[in-house]
C-alpha cells in the first residue's frame, strides 16, 4: 500500500517511508512513498525476495513520480486544485436541453448549469440563451412562460427608451436650425453697424486703458476675472442649450433602486446627454473588429440594413468602415444611448463600449442585448463612477491578495511606491477586455458571471459538493485573476523593474500572451488560499 505525498511522519501510522530523489532546481518538493511491512535499508543490500519486490515497486513509482513532477512543473508555482485536470468541455447543446423540466424550469435550481459553466464555459451556439440566466435577466427558477412574459415586458421598456433617444434627435435638429438662422441674421446685421461699433470700441478701449493704469496691480486680476466670466458665460450658454434638450425627457429610474415611483434623484452630470451622445458615437466608430469571425450573421449584413441603422441613430463619418462594422457601431450607439437614459447617474463613460461590444456580437436582438448589458453593469457600473470609489476598493483587494500570497513581491512593490496596484487599473475597468482576445474574454466573463449568479441565488458551498477540492464562488473572481496575472510575472517584476511605469508597461504588453484557463486555475487557487482571510 503506497501513495505520493509532499511529506509525512512515519510515527503517525506505523508505516515506513522512503523519500525518492525527485526534485526540481527551483526547490520543488520530493516524492514520499509509504510502504506497509518490511523496510528498505539505506545500504541497498540484496535482501529477501519480498524486499526485492518492494524495491521494484519503489522503482516504478519513482519513475511515475518523476514524470508527474515534470508535467506539473510546467504549470507554474501556484498550485490549484483545478490545475490537476484539463479544462472540461464547454456546456454543449445536448446537455443544455437536459437541464430543464417540462415547464422549462432548471431542474435543480441551476446548480448543474453553474457548475458546468464554472468548469468549462459555454458553447458559442448557446451563449445567447445562457447569458440571460448568468446576467440576472432571467431568474434561475423561472419557467419558460414567465421568461416569455418578461421578454415581452422588457422589449416594451427598451422601445420606450429608444423613443426618448429619438426625441433628442428631433430637438437637436430643431436647435441646430434655429442656431443657423440666428447666425445668418447676426452676420447680416453686423455688416450694417460695423463702422459705428469700431468707433465706439476705440473710445472705450482708450478710456479703459486710462482706468487700468490707475488700478495698477488690480488690472491683472480684473483681466483674469473678465476672461473667466466670458468663458463661464460661453460654457453656461452651451450647457443650458444642452440641458434644454434633455429637460422634457422623462427622467429614468436608477437600476436596483426602490424610488417608490418617483423620478431619479440623480441629476445629469456636467456633461449633458448630448455630450454623452457625441462620445458614444466616437467610441462606436472606433470599436475593433475582433467579433466578426464569431458572429457570421452580423458579419454578412447588407449595405442597406447597415446604412438604415446608422441613419436611425444619427451616426456619421463612417465611410471608411466595412459594412458589418457600420452595423455594429449603429447597435452600440442605440444600446449605449438607451443605457445612458436608464442609468442617468452613470450615463456614459469611455470603456463601456468595450464591455457592450462582445454582448451585441453574441446576442442579436437589441432589446435582449440591452438587458444583458444592464445585468452586467449592475456589478461593473461602479468602475465608471466619477469618485472612483469602486475602482479604489478593487485595487485595494488586488493589493491585499498579492500581499497575502507573496510578501516578498509586495515589499518590492512598496519600495517602488506601487503597492496601490494602480498598474492594473485598465484590467479592472474593462475586465481584462484589452489583455485577452475575444474568445478568452468571453470564457473569463462566463466563469465570473457563474460565480456571481451562484452567490445571488444563495447557492452555498454544500450545494456544490466536495467543495474542499474546489474554490467557493466569489464576487471578486476577476480581482483574483488580476492578482494571479501579476504573480505570474513576479520574477520579472522583482529582478528587472525599478519603477511603477515599467510594471505598467509590462501589464499593458500582456495582451495576447495570456492563457485564460491557466489564469483561472491560479485565480481559484488564490480563492482557496485567501478567500476567508481577506
Amino acid at each position: 500500500m503506497f501513495g505520493v505525498f509532499s511529506g509525512g511522519d512515519v510515527r503517525r501510522t506505523g508505516y515506513g517511508f522512503v523519500e525518492g530523489a525527485v526534485g526540481k532546481s527551483d526547490g520543488g518538493s520530493g516524492a514520499v512513498f509509504w510502504i506497509t511491512g518490511g523496510g528498505v535499508g539505506a545500504s541497498g543490500g540484496s535482501g529477501s525476495p519480498s524486499n526485492v519486490g518492494i524495491a521494484i515497486a519503489m522503482t516504478v513509482m519513482a519513475g511515475l513520480a518523476v514524470a508527474a513532477t515534470l508535467v506539473y512543473s510546467n504549470r507554474g508555482h501556484l498550485q490549484s486544485p483545478w490545475s490537476r485536470r484539463r479544462r472540461k468541455h464547454a456546456l454543449q447543446p445536448k446537455q443544455w436541453k437536459t437541464l430543464f423540466d417540462e415547464d422549462g424550469r432548471l431542474c435543480d435550481g441551476g446548480v448543474k448549469l453553474l457548475k458546468k459553466v464554472r468548469s468549462g464555459g459555454v458553447h458559442p451556439s448557446l451563449r445567447a440563451e445562457v447569458w440571460p440566466f448568468l446576467l440576472d435577466v432571467y431568474d434561475l427558477k423561472s419557467s419558460k412562460e414567465e421568461r416569455d412574459a418578461l421578454k415581452t415586458k422588457n422589449r416594451k421598456e427598451y422601445k420606450k427608451l429608444r423613443a426618448q433617444c429619438q426625441e433628442t434627435y428631433k430637438r437637436s435638429d430643431s436647435t441646430n436650425e434655429i442656431s443657423d438662422r440666428n447666425n445668418d441674421d447676426i452676420s447680416n446685421q453686423s455688416s450694417e453697424v460695423i463702422d459705428t461699433d469700431s468707433q465706439a470700441n476705440e473710445e472705450t478701449v482708450e478710456s479703459n486703458n486710462k482706468e487700468d493704469s490707475k488700478r495698477g496691480e488690480g488690472s491683472e486680476v480684473t483681466s483674469k476675472t473678465d476672461t473667466s466670466s466670458e468663458s463661464e458665460s460661453s460654457d453656461s450658454d452651451s450647457s443650458q442649450e444642452e440641458a434644454d434638450q434633455i429637460q422634457h425627457s422623462p427622467t429614468p429610474q436608477k437600476p436596483n433602486t426602490n424610488t417608490g415611483g418617483e423620478k431619479s434623484s440623480f441629476p445629469y452630470r456636467s456633461e449633458s446627454f448630448a455630450t454623452w451622445q457625441r462620445i458614444i458615437r466616437l467610441d462606436a466608430i472606433r470599436a475593433n473588429d475582433e467579433w466578426i469571425t464569431f458572429s457570421p450573421s452580423q458579419a454578412s449584413v447588407s449595405v442597406t440594413e447597415a446604412q438604415q441603422l446608422a441613419k436611425s441613430v444619427m451616426l456619421k463619418d463612417y465611410s471608411h468602415l466595412e459594412t458589418c462594422r457600420v452595423f455594429h457601431a449603429g447597435r452600440l450607439v442605440a444600446i449605449l444611448e438607451a443605457y445612458a437614459l436608464y442609468d442617468s447617474e452613470i450615463g456614459y463613460c469611455q470603456g463601456m463600449s468595450d464591455l457592450l461590444s462582445p454582448i451585441i456580437s453574441v446576442v442579436e436582438d437589441d432589446s435582449e442585448a440591452f438587458w444583458c448589458f444592464v445585468g452586467f453593469m449592475k456589478k461593473a457600473r461602479h468602475n465608471f463612477r466619477l469618485d472612483e470609489v469602486g475602482i479604489r476598493r478593487q485595487l485595494d483587494i488586488v493589493s491585499k491578495i498579492i500581499k497575502g500570497k507573496d510578501s516578498h513581491l509586495y515589499r518590492h512593490l512598496e519600495e517602488l511606491q506601487a503597492e496601490d496596484c494602480f498598474f492594473v487599473y485598465r484590467m479592472v475597468v474593462v475586465l481584462f477586455r484589452r489583455e485577452l482576445n475575444f474568445e478568452q474574454t468571453l470564457c473569463l466573463w462566463e466563469v465570473m458571471w457563474a460565480d456571481q449568479t451562484a452567490i445571488r441565488a444563495g447557492i452555498t458551498k454544500s450545494a456544490w459538493g466536495r467543495m474542499r477540492l474546489r474554490a467557493p464562488p466569489t464576487e471578486d473572481l476577476l480581482l483574483y485573476a488580476i492578482a494571479a496575472c501579476v504573480l505570474q510575472k513576479r520574477k520579472q517584476i522583482i529582478e528587472k523593474y525599478s519603477s511603477m511605469d515599467e510594471i505598467l508597461r509590462e501589464c499593458n504588453s500582456m495582451a495576447g500572451h495570456l492563457d485564460v484557463w491557466k489564469l483561472l486555475d491560479d485565480a481559484h487557487d488564490l480563492v482557496v488560499t485567501l478567500h476567508d482571510k481577506l
